[in-house]
Order: structure tokens, then C-alpha cells, then sequence
């Protein structure tokens, strides 16, 4: 009983979501089993380019480290963000969303070939969060009890927890730069005077990925007025002390 209803727990999770997810902790167990060690999954150009390694383009962005506190870390806001721009502003746009996430590897590792980046996970973690912090201006957040803010701030008040963490922080500053020329191309550009839209999902993938559309979708607290209360939670509780 508790396997079906945690079976249909993980099958109401937005398909890109649910894959993308999965294959990081499948991957992450697989470290730690010693099936693969971290040196046959990050990004090698020339590994790539003169041994035909391509499977490194996709295991640079599925490895967080091992499990501990960065893994967790950096898991749940993957897990959140990823799902809240699927059911949200993509919601039954499955293939405008795939076409995000090729749009954003594309330009990473790109950077990568210039700035010999290994692992870009956390990068891709912090485009996602960027992307819907400017999707979302008006939702205020509470970081752990200690910052109250807006939304769009949220990826500026990871970039100072992470050079808090002593981790790289230009891992981060490529996943805003990356995030802010998706939204920049995607959500300003086109509504600019002359403006048009750049980027365009082929109608292949719309084939293969956009279903019906779902007129039961029940959104998250986090996208309800009040936002997230990261300390304690609880939806909207920096409302509740006001």
C-alpha cells in the first residue's frame, strides 16, 4: 500500500521534472556504489572531441558530488524550481520546456570550453531559479528565517550562500548570465518596438511532447500569493508576521 501511494506521489510529477530529477540521484547512487566513478562523468572537450565521449555532455549536468549537505541542497532547489517552471508558466508546454533545457546546456557548455568548468549541474540549477524568479517579481520569500525579499533576488541571495560555502562562484554567475539571456531572448526582446521571437520550438518535438491541455492543476503554495518560507516551510508565513 505505502509503495502504490509512493509510486503515485513520484507519477504526478511533471514528466521533465520527474526525469531530469531521477537521473540525478540514480547518478549520484551510482557514484557511491562505485558503478562510475566522478572522472567518467565530467566534462573533458578533449575526451569528447578526439575519444567521441558525447555521453559527457549530459553526466556533467547530472553529478552534484556525493550525498551530503551541497547534494541536498542543491537537489531540493532543482526538484522545486524545475517542477514550479513546468507546472507553471510551461505548464502544457512539455516541449518549450525541453527546448529551455537545451537552450541553457547549449550556451554551458559552451562557457565550459572557455572557462574549464567540470560539473554544471549547479549552474543549470541557478538558470532554472532565474528564470522563474523573473517569471514571479511579486512573490516574497524568507530565506531560512533570515532574509525577507522578492523573488527576483533569489538567485543574487544563493550566489552570496554559496561564496558563503567557499564554492566557485562564477558556477553561479554563468547560471544567471545563461538564465537572464533565456528570459531576455524569450520574455523581453519580443515584446520590445521591432521585437520578434527568436526562439522557436520545432514542431517535431511539439509532436512528440505536447499533450492535452490539464485543466486541473492545483498550484503549488510557493506559486500562491505570500510565497515560500524557506526556515520554517510554510507558505506565506512572512505575510503571517506582517
Amino acid at each position: 500500500m505505502a509503495f502504490q501511494s509512493l509510486r503515485s506521489e513520484y507519477m504526478q510529477i511533471p514528466p521533465v521534472t520527474r526525469v531530469y530529477t531521477t537521473a540525478c540521484v540514480l547518478t549520484t547512487l551510482a557514484v557511491q556504489l562505485d558503478i562510475v566513478t566522478p572522472f567518467q562523468l565530467y566534462f573533458n572537450p578533449i575526451l569528447i572531441l578526439k575519444q567521441g565521449q558525447i555521453y559527457r555532455l549530459v553526466t556533467t549536468f547530472l553529478f552534484f558530488g556525493t550525498f551530503g549537505f551541497n547534494f541536498f541542497f542543491n537537489m531540493i532547489f532543482t526538484y522545486r524550481y524545475c517542477r514550479m517552471l513546468e507546472e507553471g508558466s510551461f505548464r502544457d508546454r512539455t516541449a518549450d520546456f525541453v527546448m529551455m533545457f537545451l537552450f541553457g546546456a547549449v550556451f554551458m557548455i559552451a562557457f565550459a570550453f572557455v572557462v574549464n568548468l567540470l560539473f554544471l549541474g549547479q549552474a543549470f540549477t541557478i538558470m532554472l531559479v532565474y528564470i522563474w524568479s523573473r517569471r514571479n517579481p511579486l512573490i516574497r520569500m524568507n530565506f531560512f528565517g533570515i532574509l525577507n525579499f522578492y523573488a527576483p533576488y533569489l538567485p543574487w541571495v544563493l550566489l552570496g550562500f554559496s561564496l558563503l560555502l567557499g564554492n566557485a562562484v562564477y558556477v553561479d554567475l554563468m547560471g544567471i548570465a545563461v538564465g537572464h539571456i533565456y528570459y531576455f531572448l524569450e520574455d523581453v526582446f519580443p515584446h520590445q518596438r521591432g521585437g520578434f521571437k527568436l526562439l522557436k520550438t520545432p514542431s517535431i518535438l511539439k509532436n512528440l511532447l505536447d499533450g492535452t491541455p490539464d485543466n486541473d492543476y492545483v498550484p503549488l503554495p510557493e506559486e500562491r500569493p505570500g510565497g515560500f518560507d524557506w526556515g520554517n516551510n510554510r507558505p506565506g508565513a512572512d505575510e503571517n508576521r506582517e
